[in-house]
């Protein structure tokens, strides 16, 4: 596996250049939370629709979470994306049973080390409508590592709706503890944690598609809006 190589100056480079892509590609980008601050050691889970989660999750981070935080990304897209490493990304090869078992320990190890981890547990990018989610069993995997340590989803829908261009909607929701999923072996916790994800992601939509979003607030804006 490739480790991470973080660089809190190349964050503090990356972080403008990143706000003008943002910028440059989306109309606004919302948030809303129902907890105020997570411990540093937090598992996040998001759903996968768009090259742009990483870039989102980074920016996220950066302007509201605060955490220090570490990436699982395919081996593939890291060799591709070096910076990222640089940012906190570590590969998984999915191909080769080794190295997914290093890649949790190592996951395992930053969060023993009081860090956050991010991960998609579809493991892979599908179109944002896509159902069901198949999330895999290494989340429950690295969750029954640390059950002291909570799983936070996040929920990520991408939208046009009165603009030129889309606008993203960030929903936090409430902390999961694996001990509270139901099921006796892995494929059966993550199942679980799945349909509640299921279950946010799609009440996302349709408060997007009723334009009920009194609850989100900007996360980044464009000075023409």
């Amino acid at each position: 596996m490739i480790q991470a190589n973080k660089s809190k100056l190349f964050a503090r480079l990356f972080y403008p250049f990143n706000v003008f892509l943002l910028k440059k590609s989306f109309q606004n980008i919302y948030v809303t939370q129902k907890e105020d601050a997570f411990p540093p050691a937090s598992i996040f889970i998001l759903n996968h629709s768009s090259w742009w989660d990483g870039l989102l999750c980074f920016h996220l981070n950066q302007t509201l979470l605060k955490t220090d935080s570490y990436h699982m990304m395919h081996e593939k897209g890291l060799k591709q994306f070096p910076f990222f490493r640089k940012l906190g990304g570590f590969s998984i090869n999915r191909n080769n049973p080794k190295d997914i078992v290093q890649s949790f320990q190592y996951a395992k190890k930053m969060l023993m080390d009081n860090k956050s981890i991010w991960l998609f547990p579809q493991g892979d990018e599908f179109h944002l409508e896509t159902r069901p989610l198949k999330f895999m069993p290494g989340i429950s995997y690295l969750a029954e590592q640390v059950p002291h340590v909570p799983i936070i989803p996040i929920c990520l829908y991408y939208s046009f709706r009165h603009k030129k261009k889309p606008e993203v909607f960030i929903s936090i929701d409430n902390p999961i503890f694996i001990t509270s999923l139901k099921g006796n072996n892995r494929v059966l916790k993550a199942k679980a944690l799945e349909e509640m994800f299921t279950m946010q992601l799609d009440s996302l939509k349709n408060q997007i598609i009723n334009e009920d979003i009194q609850s989100f607030q900007p996360l980044l804006r464009r000075n023409d809006t």
